[in-house]
């Protein structure tokens, strides 16, 4: 499975998790952008004031608060692309190809 597939099987088990639980209402374009930035707070929380060599070597119960909170920013991401329509991988190869001239290679 390609990670494009995998993110399309993440999508629909999103869209059914959020049927199941008749959260459309509350799944608007907005609420979901402020939910990610929660979630992305709450990821920089465990950074916030550690130095770099700490983060280097976070312990595994550590780690594991830092994946749970990854995957909460990437639900909500891959689900707000969801809603407004936007596939988010062909997104994100436009946007490099912009960086790519925005930012030409330093050789």
């Amino acid at each position: 499975m390609t990670s494009a597939d995998s993110l399309t099987a993440l999508r629909d088990a999103l869209r059914t998790f959020a049927d199941d639980r008749d959260w459309h209402r509350h799944h608007r374009p907005k609420n979901l952008a402020m939910a990610l930035i929660v979630e992305a707070a709450e990821l920089v929380e465990h950074f916030q004031w550690r130095s770099h060599e700490e983060v280097d070597v976070l312990d595994e119960a550590v780690r594991s608060e830092v994946a749970d909170e990854i995957a909460d920013v990437l639900l909500y991401l891959i689900r707000l692309a969801d809603v407004l329509g936007i596939d988010p991988v062909t997104a994100a190869q436009r946007k490099m190809v912009k960086n790519a001239v925005k930012y030409p290679p330093l050789r």
